[in-house]
């Protein structure tokens, strides 16, 4: 049973640095990775920090619209119970843009005796997490996140494109990597960063993506995957707040435009072992060129054999397969290489200290607690089961990508629902659940009736 840390002490720090809260905000991730929670007075600082505090389980459990789904537990149908609550220790810091003063943390649910609540997306990693640590080793991970800027006055859903300088011009291209990008939105990215370090997330790079109004912000390798994965939920809320205070939208839908670039989750990832060595880098030697140990090898093989499978926690919702094209630079099947940003699972050039692998699968829509479970799971079935990930693309190879993976939303939940690898990493009650909120939300939105349906039918048929 886990004995839940009082963070008064770390409270009286946190106001003794920056000043008293007026308020606080407390903040858990649900099923599709948004936060929810509440916001407390003075009052109940201390006690909700010193003891916890209830609120509902079900708020884990809803759909990416709030909604509950008949048949999973928590929610309308046995009257939304609620379940003991406790301040993530490390978590509680200030919320710059706030109007008042403000602070927030993270809060994590539990059972009634004190055992990790099943649907929790902290939960799920940490227990997804559990038989890497019975082998003694400790994931090193980082997340790098992709979104578009789009402008907050456009009628319709537009990227944020300014005008060149001295003329009424935009720019047409993809203008990938360019620094004056990035200088048009310096007063944005100055909050993102400020604010990243009063909160003390890692936040590194920015560099300006594919697509106009498009970018990426990466974050610093840490040895802890919740603390890498709450790093990236609260960069974007970090995110969308300075880009309301600049006019912007940060959108950080998969594919918010057809025929510009989708936005991916891209994560980086090794093991260390209790030596403090990096355990791809080291062991029986593979005839891979460049040369890493079979134990890479294995990793990589356990992450495609179950890529297909995971896919509905990769591409979580119907948006995130507009992303998954064979023509729009995006991982399509379960395929490696070193140093080439086609494949699902890339090499980086790395030596043998930092040797990882970067998936490349996730859009930037997906929840990465449970993305990161998916990544420990497959790694973990691959250095068991020493799987073999076949073939290596080599660098500068040019390859034709066939759809290998889910391409559709249904099918990648049938994928799932069948899955007899994840359900042993991440729960089986949790799969189940996830499977059944996913399916409900996929037949809520192709029940709808949208504009396309006019545009395509109505005259013609």
């Amino acid at each position: 049973m886990p004995k839940y840390k009082s963070t008064v002490a770390e409270l009286r720090t946190a106001q003794r640095v920056h000043g008293n809260f007026e308020a606080m905000e407390l903040l858990v991730p649900d099923l599709s990775g948004i936060l929810k929670g509440k916001r407390i007075r003075p009052a109940d600082f201390d006690k909700s920090c010193k003891d916890g505090f209830p609120f509902c389980a079900g708020t884990t459990l809803l759909t990416t619209l709030g909604e509950t789904v008949s048949g999973i537990p928590y929610g309308e149908d046995d009257g939304d119970p609620d379940v003991p609550c406790h301040i993530v220790p490390g978590s509680i810091a200030p919320v710059p843009w706030a109007r008042k003063p403000t602070g927030q943390a993270l809060f994590t649910l539990a059972n009634d005796d004190g055992t990790a609540f099943f649907a929790d997306p902290r939960n799920v990693l940490e227990r997804a997490l559990q038989p890497l640590k019975k082998m003694r080793l400790q994931p090193v991970m980082a997340t790098e996140l992709e979104f578009y800027l789009l402008d907050a006055n456009a009628a319709r859903p537009a990227v944020a494109v300014p005008k060149i300088p001295g003329s009424d011009r935009i720019q047409p291209g993809p203008q990938v990597y360019h620094p004056d990008d990035l200088y048009e939105i310096e007063a944005f990215l100055n909050d993102v960063y400020d604010y990243c370090d009063i909160q003390n997330i890692p936040a590194e790079s920015a560099i300006s993506e594919y697509s106009p109004g498009q970018f990426e912000i990466n974050l610093r390798h840490v040895d802890d995957p919740l603390l890498a994965c709450d790093h990236a939920v609260l960069m974007k809320r970090i995110i969308k707040a300075a880009a309301r205070q600049h006019g912007f939208i940060a959108c950080f839908m998969a594919k918010p435009f057809a025929e510009d670039a989708g936005s991916g989750l891209h994560i980086h990832m090794s093991l260390v072992d209790h030596n403090g060595k990096n355990y791809f880098s080291h062991g029986r030697d593979s005839l891979a060129a460049p040369p890493f140990s079979d134990r890479l090898r294995h990793a990589v093989g356990g992450l495609l054999k179950i890529m297909p499978e995971a896919t509905l926690i990769c591409a979580p919702n119907a948006n995130s397969y507009r992303r998954l094209r064979p023509d729009m630079f995006a991982p399509v099947e379960p395929n490696w290489g070193v140093n080439h940003r086609v494949v699902a699972i890339r090499i980086p050039q790395s030596d043998a200290n930092n040797l990882r692998f970067e998936h490349r699968v996730s859009g930037a829509d997906a929840n990465p607690y449970l993305v990161t479970a998916v990544l420990l799971a497959g790694l973990h079935h691959g250095l068991k089961n020493k799987c073999d990930p076949g073939s290596m693309v080599e660098q500068g190879e040019h390859i034709v990508p066939k759809l290998k993976i889910p391409n559709r939303w249904d099918a990648a939940i049938d994928k799932f629902s069948r899955s007899k690898v994840l359900p042993e990493y991440l729960g089986h009650d949790y799969c189940k659940y996830y499977a059944m909120n996913r399916r409900a939300e996929c037949a809520s939105f192709h029940n709808t009736v949208s504009e396309i349906d006019f545009d395509w039918y109505l005259r013609a048929v």
